[in-house]
Formats: structure tokens, C-alpha cells, sequence
């Protein structure tokens, strides 16, 4: 999105008044908004509604599977981000032969499973692209007790740390965790790894069926480079202004 006076009218924090524009547009770029929505008449919607707010989008199973995979080619060809959230895993020529296919999509990030082969494979189809691989380690709406009843003799945060040792050794481009681990995560992978954090939950806020969640600023303070925040945001009445809230507590962090 170009750099405008509206987007700097909005760029505003209610203690601080308003925000350094080129620090405020770096922070844009990092709040990636799930358009966990069931149909493309109403995620279509939603981006026009944040358009100048908000400049990274996720597409999960659910738009994908309402018309969401075209629509990630069209935003991704007019320059917006796409996070492209399909969790792969699968024998290793599939998903290398999946990847191979997202990356002529054109989009910014893609969710891998982080098994060591699964990476391996994505790793060497995407090479040489722009794609930016990320390891999904645990999900954020699973605790202890999800993990002993899937049958995992770790409990979440370790395996989130032993899953951040093996997306670094295969060369995967980041890594996804709750916000709770990635203070940790992040002393495992270094500074330049993207660590994107879902189960954002502004203060106050309802966590609906996420268990790891955590406030934007304490995300930030973590060391999250990218946090991922879908029902704040798109179920709010008003959706810009969700989005800016977010944005002005990413800040104040």
C-alpha cells in the first residue's frame, strides 16, 4: 500500500498521540489478519474494509475452500502479503510437489508441519523463491493434556523448542509458536528467522478455543517478528478500528 496522509491520520495511540509514520508502517507489516471467513463475498469484504490499515492477510482451510486459493493469487499479484496457512504434510514428493506449485502463487508465507523430512522437502522445492517457509510446531489450542492424548511424550512448550532446533537445521525460513514460547523460540533460531505467533488475544478479550494466548504488546516484548490475529479483528463491528487498536498496543510495546 502506498504511504498516505490517511494512513498516518490512523497511525495514533491514545497515550502517546501520533506514532512515528515509519514506525507505525514497520509494525503494519507485521500484524498479518486471518480471514478465517466462510465465504469470499465477506473476506472480500473485510480487506476493503482494512484497506490502508492493514497490508498481510492469512488464508486458512477455510476460504481456501470457498474460493480463497484464487483469491490469494489476486492479492498476492496487486502486491498485498499472503500467508498461505495449509499446514502441509505429507509424503515427501507431494509435498515438495505441492510447494512447487504455492510458489508460482506468488505468496509472502507458507505453513509447513514441522516433521524433519516434511521441512526437508519443502526446503529444496522452494529454493531459490522469495517463499518463506514456516514450521507449524504446536498449535496454540492445544495444552498438556491435548498433547498426552495424541500420544506426544512432550509436553508443548519442549516440543515447540525441539521442533525450533529442526526447522533451523533444515533451513526453513521460521517458525509458528504461541507467544508464550517465543521468547525461547527465538534464543534457538536467532534474530533473523520469522517467528509468527497466533492465539493473539487483545487484553480483556475472549479467548474462544485458543488455550496459548497471549496480548499483542506481551508478543512483541517476546520476540514474535509476525503475529497472526483472525476473530478480534474480522467478527468485530468495526474492523478498522479493531485493527488499529492492535496495532497501537503492537506499538506501545
Amino acid at each position: 500500500m502506498p504511504h498516505t496522509d490517511r494512513n498516518l491520520a490512523h497511525a495514533v495511540h491514545p497515550d502517546r498521540g501520533v506514532i512515528n509514520f515509519a514506525e507505525a508502517y514497520a509494525m503494519r507489516e507485521r500484524l498479518i489478519v486471518g480471514l478465517d471467513l466462510p465465504t469470499l463475498k465477506e473476506a472480500e469484504k473485510a480487506v476493503r474494509e482494512l484497506e490502508g490499515a492493514v497490508s498481510f492477510y492469512k488464508i486458512g482451510y477455510q476460504l481456501a475452500f470457498a474460493g480463497g486459493l484464487d483469491f490469494a493469487r489476486e492479492l498476492a499479484s496487486g502486491g498485498t502479503k499472503v500467508f498461505l496457512d495449509m499446514k502441509l504434510l505429507d509424503i515427501d514428493n507431494t509435498v515438495a510437489k505441492g510447494v512447487e506449485n504455492i510458489v508460482r502463487m506468488g505468496v509472502t508465507m507458507l505453513t509447513i508441519h514441522s516433521y524433519p523430512k516434511a521441512m526437508l522437502a519443502a526446503v529444496d522445492a522452494a529454493r531459490g523463491s522469495e517463499l518463506c517457509l514456516l514450521a507449524v510446531s504446536v498449535l496454540t489450542s492445544m495444552d498438556e493434556q491435548d498433547m498426552i492424548d495424541a500420544g506426544y511424550e512432550y509436553d508443548p512448550h519442549t516440543l515447540v523448542l525441539r521442533r525450533s532446533e529442526q526447522a533451523l537445521h533444515t533451513g526453513m525460513g521460521g517458525i509458528v509458536c504461541s507467544a508464550e514460547e517465543a521468547e525461547a523460540v527465538r534464543r534457538i533460531v536467532g534474530p533473523d528467522m520469522a517467528v509468527v505467533t497466533p492465539g493473539i488475544r487483545p487484553a480483556g478479550s475472549d479467548h474462544g478455543d485458543q488455550k496459548r494466548v497471549v496480548t499483542p504488546a506481551q508478543a512483541i516484548r517476546n520476540g514474535s517478528s509476525h503475529l497472526v490475529v483472525g476473530r478480534p479483528i474480522v467478527a468485530a463491528p468495526d474492523r478498522r478500528a479493531a485493527a488499529e487498536a492492535i496495532l497501537a498496543e503492537m506499538q506501545s510495546a
